[in-house]
């Protein structure tokens, strides 16, 4: 897919459970490689910066073991990496090259570092030049400041400070910081200009201390290294969630309505892209603040609020505040931003590009950029992402503007975060959640209301159906919890015109035979089944929305969906409606034996010890035993017409 149709969205609510922070997920890696003993890192990011680190460091020899659910086993070798001679491909990771070029450069080894051609236009020169201070042997084998390298064995000096610039990025005060430990000595690194993105050193401070390595610093000018500290590894450690990817629902929540919450950071956060949520208060937005979560509502009263910010401090999470500006009610500065002009891509020029696109009035510099929104939005946007997952990600707010957007190449986010749109659905699609007893019509009228409002469609009661004609099919047997959960999570399911399909194949009848009934039976027992099948049915949730039906659909599978209705029948119509059916198809029917049936399984659904059938307290109740169809049908439309979706 090489572009991403959003619709026009209204609303924003919900929660998110955030992805692992890069920043912090590849310091972690390195220093657990640095170290002396094993390292588990849990809740690991798993993305493609990560995975270029994680590939960078096995190609030197470093023991990894993927231990399942984002968790990784580390193996240190304490600064000593076991293959002195590789070829690294670091794609356009900057968190990866950088500080790896100053571990490899203190190692006594040789070393190829190259990436992506845009890699090759990122600056690392700062870095190279601190390293050639101290005697290490870097080379450049392209263009003069820029990668790729060539690393070879040296003695390094430190007997005089390291003099580095830090106003290009502050990576390169990391790379050292984390990289000097290695050589035993005492080092002290003296900053000649200004230093950027100072929370991101403080995360790196934080995190060396937790390998046990300390820095002393006088302000933001003199960092000092005392001799004879080494790396020693902590045991067990988690990675917070990511500061910088909670700002898109932050603005969400503030943009939208709210509330949204972003669960796994907090106000303990030691990532500086937290104090986002402050701006975003700055502008009017409601904002709470828990240990481990963020939520944030738009507010109480107007539209959010011009403003003039320095946002040298986060200059990630700035660019969610520069299309946020396009909802607010005057002209927004945002300075003290030059940092951007070496990321991923030129990310003034670019920004400006494409904010112009939407209607505002863009002012550019060299470290600033001045936003102007336009009454109304310019619909049917194509926003180019230059291959820079944060500009996928930021403008991905556009469409709240109530106007249709294009996200180009929307695979660039897999940089960093490759469920992020799976995510921005959670909480600005609407979900109508229909639930009911069996033979109360809730199948026909959901894929009715679906086909109206245009959202995808959900037949949750086939999916056990399904997943037993699955495992069928592919010789698996229906006691094995394991493999049948594996189905289950993968499902090719969908719905379509009245027809039901597994991987392409239509199975409406396939499914209704008296060995997959009973094969359905069997595999809803395995806990996991049920499990692999709540996420696979939370899964069917995307653009523009969905309607789902079955018997714990607002209860269990999207309590927080944004209409739910009860739709229900008394025993006898639904017999009879079940009776007409059956005799429809030609099949035998017996109307005593069908109302038995069915009050049988009614006790059975209510009495159930996982998602009982059950009326919500906040689900509209429809009876239908005096209804057609199409009377069901626009009960349930007045209801959602309510919900003003």
């Amino acid at each position: 897919m090489n572009h991403l149709d959003l619709p026009p969205l209204t609303y924003a609510s919900g929660s998110v459970r955030l992805p692992g922070s890069k920043s912090i997920s590849n310091r972690m890696l390195l220093l657990a490689t640095l170290a002396e003993g094993t390292t588990e890192i849990r809740d690991l990011l798993d993305s493609d910066d990560t995975q270029v680190m994680l590939a960078a460091l096995q190609g030197v020899g470093v023991g990894l073991t993927a231990l399942g659910g984002n968790c990784w086993r580390v193996e240190g070798c304490g600064g000593v990496f076991p293959v002195k001679d590789a070829d690294l491909f670091m794609g356009n990771a900057g968190t990866a090259i950088r500080p790896l070029t100053a571990a490899l450069a203190l190692s006594g080894g040789h070393y190829r570092l190259s990436g992506v051609p845009r890699m090759h236009e990122r600056p690392i020169g700062d870095l190279v030049d601190g390293l050639l201070q101290i005697g290490a042997d870097v080379r450049y084998t392209g263009n003069p400041g820029f990668p790729p390298l060539a690393i070879h064995p040296a003695e390094v000096n430190l007997t005089a400070p390291i003099r580095l610039r830090g106003d290009v990025s502050s990576q390169f005060l990391t790379a050292l910081l984390m990289a000097l430990p290695l050589t035993g000595a005492a080092a002290v690194i003296e900053m000649t200009t200004e230093l950027i993105s100072r929370p991101y050193i403080e995360i790196t401070l934080n995190l060396m201390a937790r390998f046990g390595v300390t820095v002393e610093r006088e302000g933001w000018q003199r960092f000092t290294i005392a001799a004879g500290q080494r790396y020693r590894s902590p045991g067990v450690l988690h990675v917070e969630g990511d500061a910088s990817a909670a700002s898109y629902f932050l603005a969400a929540g503030a943009i939208g309505g709210g509330p949204v919450r972003v669960e796994g950071v907090g106000r303990d956060s030691i990532q500086g892209d937290v104090r986002f949520a402050n701006a975003l208060q700055a502008m009017g937005a409601r904002i709470e603040w828990g240990e481990q979560h963020i939520e944030a509502r738009a507010p109480a009263t107007g539209r959010l609020k011009a403003f003039d910010l320095d946002l040298n401090h986060i200059p990630d999470a700035a660019m969610t505040l520069a299309v946020a500006a396009l909802f607010a009610d005057g002209r927004c500065v945002l300075r003290n931003i030059a940092s951007w002009r070496v990321k991923e891509t030129d990310r003034i020029a670019a920004m400006a590009t494409e904010l112009r696109k939407l209607g505002a009035v863009v002012e550019e510099g060299a470290d600033f950029i001045a936003v102007t929104p336009a009454p109304t939005f310019k619909a049917g946007a194509a926003i180019d992402t230059y291959d820079d997952h944060r500009m996928a990600m930021c403008f991905s707010l556009a469409a709240l503007g109530g106007v249709p957007v294009t996200i180009n190449d929307p695979q660039c986010v897999n940089k960093t975060f490759p469920d992020y749109f799976d995510a921005f659905a959670e909480i600005t699609a609407p979900v109508i959640a229909i639930d009911g007893p069996s033979a109360s019509g809730k199948g026909t009228v959901a894929e009715r209301v679906a086909a109206a409002l245009g959202y995808h469609y959900l037949d949750s009661g086939s999916l056990y159906r399904l997943t037993a004609l699955a495992a069928l099919r592919a010789g698996v047997a229906l006691d094995d919890e394991t493999g049948v959960s594996a189905l289950a999570a993968g499902l090719p399911a969908s719905f379509e015109g009245g027809r039901i399909l597994l991987a392409g194949d239509d199975v409406t009848d396939a499914i209704r035979s008296e060995e997959v009934s009973a094969g359905a039976s069997k595999v809803a027992a395995l806990p996991a089944v049920r499990a692999a099948l709540l996420a696979r049915q939370r899964a069917y949730r995307r653009f523009p929305g969905l309607v789902a039906d079955g018997r714990d659909m607002g209860s269990v599978v999207f309590p927080a969906a944004t209409a739910k209705v009860f739709l229900t029948a008394s025993a006898a119509a639904r017999a009879e409606r079940r009776y007409k059916q059956l005799i429809g198809k030609g099949m035998p029917a017996n109307m005593h034996a069908l109302l038995q049936d069915l009050q049988e399984r009614d006790a059975r659904d209510a009495q159930r010890s996982v998602a009982p059938l059950r009326h919500c307290d906040d689900a509209d109740l429809v009876d239908t035993t005096e209804m057609n169809i199409e009377a069901a049908v626009a009960a349930v439309m007045s209801i959602v017409e309510r919900q003003r979706l």
